[in-house]
């Protein structure tokens, strides 16, 4: 399984990836591979302004739907339009190529993405980390509370 250190993770198995002011959002390697094939991705939130937590789309496999959930509070600016076609692409490139939304986080909450602290373990269970824990992964927390 594959857990880059440039993105945060959630509870939820979703990632974020900030770059300057906008932000990425999508689901780990491990929530992709525990789904299974991908067979559509609906976001109808592009426009919007959500809240940490709402849901902002679903994802749709083979025997399910998935509600996504937005990590922190911020507006929807796009939806990656790759996936209407290659919904697949959420399996093959789960950080690069399978993003889901990017979004513009509101700056009264721009410290909530410093306060996500889920770091995946190898058996693909996230655990709340304190600065300077080392999951079973090997990574360590640098600045997580």
């Amino acid at each position: 399984m594959n857990f880059p250190n440039n993105v945060k993770y959630t509870e939820e198995h979703e990632w974020i990836r900030v770059e300057g002011d906008i932000a990425y959002v999508g689901i780990s390697d491990y929530a992709q591979e525990q789904l299974g094939d991908i067979v559509f991705v609906d976001i109808t939130t592009e426009g919007e302004t959500l809240e940490k937590g709402e849901v902002f789309g679903t994802i749709e496999v083979v025997k399910t739907i998935s509600d996504l959930f937005l990590p922190v509070a911020g507006e929807v600016l796009e939806q990656n339009e790759a996936l209407a076609d290659n919904p697949e692409l959420v399996n093959q490139d789960p950080y690069g190529k399978g993003w889901l939304v990017k979004i513009k986080p509101n700056d009264a909450n721009a410290e909530d993405i410093y306060q996500i602290g889920y770091l995946p373990e190898e058996r693909g269970l996230y655990k709340k980390m304190k600065v300077g824990e080392q999951a079973t992964s090997g990574i360590i927390c640098m600045n997580f509370l």
